[in-house]
This record gives C-alpha cells, structure tokens and sequence, in this order.
C-alpha cells in the first residue's frame, strides 16, 4: 500500500482522527497497526496544547500537515502525535495504541516484554517500544522530506469497527468524545466505556 499524502492530513482533526484508525504506522523497522488514537483541536479544547503552549501554536503555524509532534510527558515517557492543519479545524491527533506487526523482537527488548499486547498498547508504551523521542519532534510523516523507512500506509486489513469515546488522562474538556478506537481490539489501551472521568473536573472550563 501507497504511503499517506500530504492531502490526508489536510481535513478536519475528528475525521483525520478516526480515518487514522487502521492506518499502519511504519518506523524505523518496525510497523504496526493504529488501533486508538485521540484528537486535539486548535480551537476550543483546553485540553490540547495550544490552548496552553505558545510553542505548540508555534509548532502548528510553522510545520507541514503530517509532521510529528513528540514532547515528554509527566517527566516520565515520550508522546507521538501527528500534525492536522488546513482542513475545518486544525489539531494534534495522539496516537494511543498499535497492533503490533512488524520489528516485534526490537520492540520486545526496547519493552522488556515478550505478549504482543504489552508491547503498544498505550501512547507511552508504543514510544518506548519504536524508540521515539525527542529527536523526531518535527519529523515529516508525509510529502517532502519524509525519510524512508518512516510513514503511514492505508491498511489492507479488513475495515474494521471503530467506536467513539472520551479521552483519557485529562482534566479540562474531559466530555468530548474524541477518542477512537477499534471496539474489542486487545491492543488498545483502555476499553471502550472504561475511561474514568475525573469527579472534580470541569468539562468545558
């Protein structure tokens, strides 16, 4: 299958979010499957970085649609997100979970876990596991500049049924439900319905 265009990411972030939904993601390598990923709109989620971040609106007007935004979250582990912009609403679209398919023996040992299932299933987990970091903050996905070995392909996997729900991790926004997920994948990182929404938090404070 042919590597995703520009084009693609040039659409509102909901339906970018969930078309990315079966989209395989190819690293370095290594390659697996998006089976969750969450959006982040520009524009009215105070939830997304822009909202709080002058260099993440700094990283949107600058870059290419497709580009990888990558920071460190909670001091703790790397985050890979990919850049939407110039479609009905700009944002950044998390990537949450992969269906491992290939490189599993470097992601076993970047993991120190050998279940399929252990190796992507979360945003922190599939970072560690294709070795992203901060040195691939910017990085085209896409169009000009894209290195090779590095992508993402249209699936040939059959489609697949891919469900909304709310976001997790979060304390503002925490109604929108923008998070997307193939319904009953063991990969995803937490099952549809299952999200905890915090009790003191203010949705669209």
């Amino acid at each position: 299958m042919a590597f995703l265009e520009p084009d693609f990411f040039q659409r509102d972030v909901l339906a970018v979010a969930r078309d990315l939904v079966g989209v395989e993601l190819v690293w370095n390598g290594c390659s697996g499957i998006i089976v969750e990923t969450e959006a982040y709109a520009a524009e009215g989620d105070a939830a997304c970085h822009t909202a709080s971040r002058p260099s993440a609106r700094e990283f949107m007007a600058a870059k290419p649609p497709g580009a990888a935004y990558v920071y460190f979250n909670y001091g703790m582990y790397w985050l890979f997100n990919l850049l939407v912009k110039g479609g009905g609403h700009d944002g950044l679209i998390l990537i949450r979970a992969l269906e491992p398919r290939k490189g599993l023996e470097s992601m076993q040992s970047r993991r120190n876990r050998e279940k399929a299932r252990d190796l992507c299933s979360g945003p922190g987990k599939l970072a560690q596991a294709l070795a992203i970091d901060g040195s691939h903050h910017g990085l085209p996905m896409a169009g000009k500049g894209r290195l090779p070995g590095f992508g993402l392909k249209a699936s040939a996997l059959p489609a697949k049924e891919v469900v909304s729900d709310i976001r997790v991790g979060i304390s503002r926004a925490v109604d929108f439900p923008w998070r997307f997920l193939i319904r009953e994948n063991p990969h995803v990182s937490v099952p549809h319905g299952k999200v905890r929404v915090p009790a003191t938090a203010s949705s669209r404070s």
